[in-house]
């Protein structure tokens, strides 16, 4: 396996060198939005941890962005009035994985409303400001 990068893009978001749609952030994670979301509100939620992905990480961090991304799937299930959650991670380049920074992609879904391809278009800074504002009101309650 290839040792972590630390110019990956998530590492530079993390570092405040690129912007990002923040919604959530503690000692240890940070979850913004998707900027090629699969569905309304995908979100992503990473670790402040130098991780390439789940066969590097530490057990404690993993634990704690598991947690991080119950907490914004509960949040994103009520911002989007949806009908069920997606949480996914991929790990290593077979498995699809494009970032090699750990992070667990959470999309809220709809009855019969199909997700998009991954990465197959950009969404509008308007859609994921309000995106983001409406996650961030799910988390405050």
């Amino acid at each position: 396996m290839a040792k972590y990068d630390d110019q990956n893009i998530f590492a530079k978001i993390l570092r405040g060198e690129l912007p990002a749609y923040k919604v959530y952030e503690d000692d240890k994670t940070f979850a913004f939005m998707d900027i090629m979301p699969r569905s309304a509100g995908h979100a992503l939620v990473i670790p402040k941890a130098p991780a390439r992905n789940l066969l590097d990480i530490a057990p404690d961090d993993f634990a704690a962005v598991a947690r991080t991304a119950k907490t914004i799937a509960i949040a994103a299930m009520k911002a989007f009035a949806a009908d069920g959650i997606i949480v996914q991670q991929f790990s290593e380049p077979a498995s699809g994985q494009v970032v090699f920074h750990l992070h667990m992609h959470v999309m809220p879904c709809k009855e019969g409303v199909a997700l998009l391809p991954p990465q197959s278009r950009k969404e509008d800074p308007k859609v994921l400001e309000d995106h983001a504002a409406r996650l961030i009101a799910a988390l405050k309650g």
